[in-house]
């Protein structure tokens, strides 16, 4: 791979549809899912962005619909986000100037770790691995940009 492409100012480099594969392995059981669909990140009156993601997910052989909804905020430096929950509660920072970045949410006795990588103007891909006491997860996910 040729590295990594930096990011001038995440909430516009997001924005639009974006094509959504994830795999999720629980290290614990073996057990795999898979998820397909779509994110939208659409404007906020605040200047930042709703994240809106729909699709599939099919965890050991069983398919069921599946959502989640996120809000990008502008952050404090110059084109960096916060990512808050859809309830307002705080998920993480993300500033992709580099191209790449990591990021920590503890969960309870949780702790997510992501590494977030753009690889080109219509490709990135997210890595978040879990451990603590209840998880022991690896979630890896595609997004391509749509039309």
């Amino acid at each position: 791979m040729g590295g990594f492409w930096p990011v001038p100012d995440v909430l516009t480099y997001l924005a639009g549809s974006w094509r959504v594969e994830r795999t999720v392995r629980d290290l614990a059981s073996g057990a795999e899912g898979k998820f397909s669909g779509t994110t939208v990140f659409g404007p906020l009156d605040d200047g930042g962005l709703l994240h809106e993601e729909s699709g599939t997910f099919v965890w050991q052989g069983v398919p069921r619909p599946a959502e989640r909804t996120l809000r990008f905020l502008p952050g404090e430096a110059c084109g960096t986000a916060d990512v808050l929950f859809a309830d307002g509660r705080p998920f993480h920072d993300l500033d992709l100037t580099s191209g790449r970045y990591t990021a920590d949410h503890p969960c309870s006795a949780d702790l997510y770790r992501g590494e977030f990588t753009v690889l080109g103007e219509d490709h990135w891909r997210t890595g978040w691995r879990v451990r603590g006491p209840a998880k022991d997860l690896v979630l890896s996910t595609d997004y391509a940009r749509e039309g």
